[in-house]
């Protein structure tokens, strides 16, 4: 029988550990190792935040995420912000023999094509934010009743999500919160960081470049430390047709400039433009 147990696994600073730096705020970030969890993290450390940074590894076809997400944290220290960010990797060992999809070990290929496609609802993990939720509500509380303070639980959703995962959506938002503080003392001083729930990934990137003049860090340097794709190669490159990976290069082009992360496809590595030109064309067919 398979057996489920979650493995907290030492990183940078374990969660345990809450150094108390006066003048700083506090927040707990759900970070994935993506494009847009990554902005988040930028924005809180420009917003003055304490940032605690939690990694899921639940078996994701991905897990090269969990890497780029330890790469942009070690970057941050070497770049002026050193202390201001604890960071973890909570294992759930044995959750990808119990879960049906596309995008663990085990499931089905991944489609290919637009974000929004009914093909895309195969790339859902069933109730993946709410697992991955209570855990950090826990850790944000502890840390609220520890340091006797208010703490956002910060995540980086977006309206891009909302057609293909309902869990993304604000109404979940809602209903999770409600009984989050009806099943705990003291709920009220954890709150909800979601500053970009009404944009799409083109207002997280341009938002980032942003961010990233302000924070005096390299704008590639950032973005080449996050992964989008959902079939990334084993060299850790990430393919370009995979509707996730669509939907980055497509936020790129409007912002208009090439994506720092390498691409490649079955014959290797490829070039940003070869990247664009698939995804350029993808957009046109789906407009149609």
């Amino acid at each position: 029988m398979t057996k489920l147990y979650i493995d907290a696994e030492a990183n940078d600073h374990p969660v345990n550990e809450h150094p108390k730096l006066s003048g700083h705020k506090q927040a707990v970030i759900s970070l994935s190792g993506g494009m847009d969890s990554s902005t988040v993290l930028l924005r809180l450390l420009a917003e003055d935040y304490q940032v605690t940074a939690i990694s899921f590894d639940y078996g994701q076809k991905h897990n090269i995420e969990l890497l780029r997400a330890a790469e942009l944290v070690e970057y941050l220290n070497q770049n002026g912000y050193k202390g201001r960010i604890r960071r973890q990797t909570i294992t759930m060992l044995g959750l990808k023999e119990m879960i049906n999809s596309n995008l663990v070990d085990g499931g089905d290929d991944v489609p290919e094509g637009h974000y929004e496609e009914e093909n895309m609802k195969d790339t859902v993990v069933p109730n993946r934010n709410k697992m991955f939720s209570s855990i950090i509500q826990s850790i944000a509380l502890s840390i609220a009743n520890e340091m006797n303070c208010e703490v956002e639980i910060a995540m980086g959703i977006h309206a891009g999500d909302h057609a293909i995962y309902p869990d993304c959506r604000q109404e979940f938002r809602d209903a999770d919160y409600k009984a989050f503080t009806e099943g705990n003392w003291n709920a009220e001083s954890v709150g909800y960081y979601t500053p970009y729930l009404n944009g799409d990934k083109f207002d997280i990137l341009k938002d980032g470049e942003v961010l990233c003049e302000k924070l005096k860090i390299d704008f590639d340097e950032v973005y080449a430390r996050t992964n989008t794709s959902y079939k990334p190669t084993p060299e850790g490159w990430s393919d370009y047709k995979s509707a996730s990976s669509v939907e980055r290069i497509e936020a790129f082009i409007k912002l208009g400039r090439p994506d720092p992360v390498q691409y490649a496809d079955e014959t290797g590595p490829v070039n940003y433009e070869t990247a664009e030109a698939h995804v350029k064309k993808v957009l046109a067919e789906y407009s149609e």
